[in-house]
């Protein structure tokens, strides 16, 4: 079986046993070791990253791991080697991380939540990507739109709904995120709750730093952010309660909340659109072909043009 082969070609001594999990953008394994252990094996998407990002993934990994950050990082074999070739396929090795997924309803899981984020950023503060992408509007947003209006997933009738509501939506986007004079740091990049295994102890084991990227610190701490706005805003004191313990926030990037959400709406349709031809997102997605789908987009896209229009939250 290549798997098994291409990590043992890695000096890991696999027994036989592999499994699949749930992963769509690059494809995970559960694979025994002779040890009796059992590793995760993530082979990255052919054609996605170039090496040198996903090095530079692996590196931000390892700062935090040497500043004692709960990171689930590709372990090294015995050359110090953590990206791995066999074919044409590139991987890397994970150890094993058991948890649950966090409480959001829980202020003091927020909080621990809170300060192991404003530890990651201190981190970030010293480090500097040269080759991940950028939280932007123009990469998430106006390239995602276009390519949605220029592929067929989109029905002809939905399509003009959806260019005259993006039209005037992403404008609007653009200003907000302009508005705000924000400092940019390296970033999780796609933390949300699905990113952290609760251990048993208390320890929120983080992982998938796959989207890595540099934008403003908001973008790791919002969608750990939901409900009605007192709700929300209770939440967000939970949250940052914890984040103030060890690093400073800029509250004026609390006004880029929605604008980041309406980004990760928009291109989210869009990452679906760019692997339609994957058998594997044809059967976990298959609403994406109706056009209910559309019309529930092109609505949440409408709402949030009026929550771009609403008071941000406050601190």
């Amino acid at each position: 079986m290549q798997i098994l082969d291409a990590i043992d070609s890695t000096g890991w001594c696999t027994d036989g046993r592999v499994s699949a999990l749930n992963s769509y953008e690059n494809r995970v394994y559960s694979v025994g070791m002779e040890n009796g252990e059992t590793l995760i094996a993530k082979f990255y998407r052919p054609g996605r990253w170039s090496d040198e990002t996903i090095l530079e993934e692996h590196a931000f990994c390892d700062a935090l791991v040497d500043h004692d950050l709960p990171v689930i990082a590709p372990l090294k074999d015995s050359r110090g080697q953590s990206l791995h070739r066999h074919g044409p396929f590139r991987f890397c090795l994970f150890n094993r991380a058991g948890g649950r997924s966090p409480e959001l309803d829980n202020p003091e899981q927020l909080a621990v939540i809170g300060r192991t984020i404003g530890r990651l950023h201190l981190v970030a503060d010293t480090f500097q990507f040269d080759h991940r992408p950028f939280i932007d509007a123009f990469r998430l947003g106006d390239d995602s739109a276009d390519y949605l209006l220029e592929s067929d997933a989109l029905p002809l009738e939905q399509a003009r709904v959806y260019e005259s509501v993006i039209d005037d939506l992403l404008p609007e986007v653009h200003d907000r995120l302009d508005a705000v004079d924000y400092r940019e740091i390296c970033l999780h990049g796609d933390f949300h709750p699905g990113n952290i295994l609760w251990g048993s102890d208390g320890t929120p084991h983080l992982l998938d730093f796959d989207d890595t990227a540099t934008g403003p610190a908001t973008q790791d701490l919002w969608m750990f952010i939901s409900g009605e706005r007192e709700y929300a805003q209770a939440r967000l004191g939970d949250l940052l309660d914890g984040y103030h313990e060890f690093r400073d926030f800029d509250e004026r990037e609390l006004a880029l909340i929605e604008p980041l959400r309406t980004l990760r709406i928009i291109h989210y349709a869009a990452w679906i659109a760019r692997r339609w031809e994957d058998p594997a997102f044809v059967q976990a997605f298959p609403f994406f072909a109706e056009a209910r789908f559309w019309d529930e987009h092109i609505q949440s896209l409408r709402e949030q043009r009026a929550a771009l229009d609403e008071p941000a939250l406050i601190y």
